[in-house]
């Protein structure tokens, strides 16, 4: 078995209608992933589970086994009560999202006309005013924008990404004037010379900017950028005595001066979107900078060898730097996507690799395990280990990973591919098809891989003319080792910022290869990580992999890894796996023998233990 470094942590990871730009710091521009034909053996069985078990499942939820879409209805009425937590508005513009979502991959009329029926329902639950909240219009109107940590922007901000995303996948645009209503109440209540207002749970200042590019508004944009410099100048407050946490609430300074994460992980990552898509169109390099300190401070000491963070239940966040614990890591499903779209976002500012590696890292280990292989049992928390206890559930009473795994999945083709002036990127490896625009003319790629379990990608191009530009492959962190050829030879290429640089006039049926070499690593944590002093982990490309008591029945407690042992990969039967592939890991000594399989597929069988971080026998 070959040795590897002591790695930190982290692993040391080394659209709509554009609206006018102030002054845009992005180097790269995304392909929406409604331009993204996947035909995948890893993601499109998830796609298929997710439009035919998942979005059932969350509408049934919603419609029938909870009152969350019933809060519409009797606010609509202005009589009945409110049932569930003050927040669950979200859960259905979160799920109304992800419907979206699933038109713009495949037109449904049947999930087309479900998705109007909730929406009018939310347009009719409105007040005069564009005020749109069930709990405060049920429960006393003369109560609401008192509270600061009541969600009232957060269920505005989700309600804002949904109407985005019906308004891109149908071109109706009933919602997206209900999110401008509200939008334009809350700038006529806050602002400069106005009261001040510190959303207690980050949201509303990334859909800003997405209603900023949808409808040409700078004045979205700009009431983003002021609920960003209202923190941390002590105007949080819960409206009583009560002390307002700042720490918490990522409100103890002005976010021009964060430099290390705190609080609710959720929060944050919500928090560091905004905060980049504003510097986005405003140019504010002291946004970008504080991002580059926060960025290193998650990566390099509180993220998880799963991509997760957030180690303590208690604030559903952060402790303090390198205090991960296994047993007791909260590693919300949500703060993992919430990784995702981080790390996408820094990526295209920078056009560094280092931020897809991270984002790759939480896409198929933190966040994927957040839903079952069945696609109709949810995890919340996202332990390393477990005793037995931990299992998926058909819902939870905050219902927000559910549904925020209901809007991600649909949307990962957003991932794959972004462009630049004279630049194709490849950033995720999944088979596809897609059209691009590079340098001036249409280019169409064809993308074959069994990634993530083979390290073999091939492109085919194709294009009416001959175009001169540049083809940008990522070659992940984790890679050692990998070669790549043009039309069948092999061609030494530099690399830039963890991509390999392909410069060439290319034509019709050319044919790019990469082929990257993807051992089975064992990897240790940074020394100053106690809890898994003595421990190695295993993983395989992206993939991290765990063991589980099911396949290892005998002595679970006293498996261990050890020097030398060798490794065996086996592909699954779909059939046991419904319908996904599976790749395990056989690791055997002259001792015995243990069976890893991926992270993200546990607790899909028998209950039963499960660690990622194993013993290790020098």
């Amino acid at each position: 078995m070959k040795r590897l470094p002591v790695l930190a942590v982290a692993l040391l990871l080394a659209g709509a209608c554009q609206a006018p730009q102030e002054e845009n710091m992005k180097m790269l521009t995304p392909v929406s992933f409604s331009s993204v034909t996947i035909n995948d053996a890893f993601w499109t069985p998830r796609l298929l589970i997710h439009k035919n078990v998942t979005l059932p499942v969350c509408i049934d939820q919603i419609e029938n086994q909870t009152g969350r879409i019933r809060n519409f209805e009797n606010a609509a009425k202005g009589e009945g009560e409110h049932s569930g937590i003050f927040f669950d508005d979200s859960d259905v513009y979160k799920a109304l999202e992800g419907m979206a979502y699933s038109l713009q991959i495949e037109p449904d009329p049947g999930l087309e006309a479900k998705c109007d029926e909730w929406v009018a329902k939310f347009a009719a639950a409105q007040q005069p005013d564009g005020y749109l909240n069930t709990f405060y219009t049920l429960t006393g109107l003369e109560n609401r924008w008192h509270d600061m940590d009541r969600h009232e922007m957060y269920c505005a901000g989700h309600m804002t990404e949904a109407a985005v995303a019906y308004y891109q996948a149908t071109g109706r645009r009933r919602l997206l004037e209900v999110s401008e209503r509200m939008a334009n109440h809350m700038m006529s209540v806050f602002g400069p010379g106005k009261r001040h207002w510190v959303p207690g749970h980050e949201e509303i200042e990334l859909a800003l900017v997405k209603l900023y590019e949808v409808t040409g508004e700078k004045k979205y944009l700009d009431f983003a950028g002021w609920l960003l410099d209202e923190r941390g100048h002590g105007y949080g407050s819960y409206g009583d005595d009560r002390v307002w946490p700042a720490v918490y609430y990522q409100d103890e300074v002005p976010v021009r001066e964060l430099s290390r994460i705190t609080g609710h992980a959720v929060r944050s990552m919500y928090l560091y979107c905004g905060m980049a898509d504003v510097a986005a169109y405003t140019g504010d390099r002291e946004l970008m900078a504080a991002l580059d300190r926060l960025w290193d401070h998650v990566v390099n000491r509180n993220m998880y060898i799963t991509g997760g963070i957030g180690q303590s239940s208690r604030n559903e966040g952060i402790t303090e730097d390198y205090d991960l614990p296994n047993l007791t890591a909260y590693c919300e499903t949500c703060a993992s996507v919430g990784m995702v779209f981080w790390n996408w976002r820094m990526n295209q500012f920078t056009g560094d690799a280092k931020y897809i590696d991270v984002m790759e890292r939480s896409l198929y280990n933190g966040a994927l395990a957040g839903i079952s292989l069945r696609g109709d049992r949810f995890f919340y928390v996202n332990p390393l280990e477990s005793l037995g206890g931990h299992h998926r559930q058909e819902w939870f009473g905050c219902a927000c990973c559910p549904s925020q795994i209901c809007r991600f999945i649909p949307s990962v083709g957003n991932y794959a591919y972004a462009t630049s002036e004279k630049a194709l990127w490849v950033n995720l490896y999944m088979g596809s098809d897609v059209t691009v625009n590079l340098a001036g003319k249409e280019m169409k790629v064809h993308q074959t891989t069994a990634y993530p379990w083979d390290g073999s990608v091939a492109l085919e191009l194709g294009l009416q003319k001959p175009v001169k530009g540049e083809i940008r492959l990522r070659i992940p962190g984790w890679c050692k080792d990998y070669t790549v050829a043009v039309n069948g030879s092999a061609v030494s290429a530099p690399v830039e910022k963890g991509y390999v640089v392909l410069r060439s006039k290319w034509k019709d049926k050319d044919k790019i290869e990469l082929v990257m070499t993807m051992p089975v690593e064992v990897v240790a944590a940074d020394p100053r990580v106690k809890e898994d002093e003595g421990k190695r982990a295993v993983q395989r490309g992206p993939i991290v992999y765990c063991i589980e008591e099911v396949d290892n029945p005998e002595g679970f407690d006293n498996l261990a890894l050890s020097e030398g042992m060798d490794f065996k990969l086996e592909k699954l039967p779909k059939r046991q796996w419904w319908g996904h592939e599976i790749m395990q890991i056989s690791a055997r000594t002259g001792e015995g023998e243990m069976t890893l399989i991926p992270y993200f597929a546990w607790d899909n069988r028998e209950a039963g233990k499960m660690k990622v971080w194993i013993p290790f026998n020098d």
